[in-house]
C-alpha cells in the first residue's frame, strides 16, 4: 500500500468537495479547482475526509495512488490557504514593475520585457526586486514562476539573472588568464 496514498485528506472548515462523475470539484474561500480522477482510482468523502483508493495492484495503479492523493491534498490547501512564491532579480539595473497582470521586466536587453501573466496568478512587485506570485493553483503557480525565470536564468560567473527567493546557486572561477613571458 502506498504510504502517501493510504493517508485520508481532512477537509478544513469552509471548504466543499463535490463529486461530479470521474473529477473531483473542490470549493473554498480562495476559489475553486477541479480535476479529473484516473479509472485507475476511486475518490470518496467520508467523516469530513477524502480517502483515495486504487482498484488493483498494478503499477500503473499503484503510481496513481500516490499522485491522485498530492494532487486533492494540493486543491484543498490551494482553496483554503493558497500557495506564494517568491523571486528575486540580481544584477545591476535588473527591476521590474506589474501593472494589469502583466510583468515588465528590465534584464539587461535593449529593451524591456513583458510577462502576461496567465489567470488565476497574481503578482506585487517589492523593491523592484522581488516578485511574489500568488496562487490557489500550485501547478500553474510553479509553470508560470518557471517561465518567468527562464526569461533571464542565473549565470554561475556573477550570479545575475532570476531567482527563487531560497534558491543556491554554485558559483564558478572565471578566467585565470596566462602569464606570457
Amino acid at each position: 500500500m502506498s504510504r502517501i496514498g493510504k493517508n485520508p485528506i481532512a477537509i478544513p472548515k469552509g471548504v466543499e468537495v463535490t463529486l461530479q462523475g470521474d473529477a473531483v470539484v473542490v470549493k473554498g474561500p480562495k476559489g475553486q479547482l477541479k480535476r479529473g480522477v484516473p479509472s485507475e482510482v476511486t475518490v470518496t468523502v467520508e467523516n469530513g475526509q477524502i480517502v483515495v483508493r486504487r482498484k488493483d495492484d498494478e503499477r500503473r495503479s499503484r503510481a496513481m495512488h500516490g499522485l491522485m492523493r498530492v494532487l486533492l491534498h494540493n486543491m484543498v490547501t490551494g482553496v483554503s490557504q493558497g500557495f506564494t512564491k517568491v523571486l528575486e532579480i540580481q544584477g545591476v539595473g535588473y527591476r521590474c514593475d506589474v501593472a494589469n497582470n502583466v510583468l515588465t521586466l528590465n534584464l539587461g536587453h535593449s529593451h524591456p520585457m513583458s510577462f502576461a501573466l496567465p489567470q488565476g496568478v497574481s503578482a506585487s512587485v517589492e523593491k523592484q526586486t522581488v516578485i511574489r506570485l500568488q496562487a490557489v493553483d500550485k501547478e500553474l503557480l510553479g509553470q508560470t514562476a518557471a517561465n518567468i525565470k527562464a526569461l533571464r536564468p542565473v549565470e554561475p560567473y556573477k550570479g545575475k539573472g532570476i531567482r527563487y527567493a531560497n534558491q543556491w546557486v554554485r558559483r564558478k572561477a572565471g578566467k585565470t588568464g596566462s602569464k606570457k613571458k
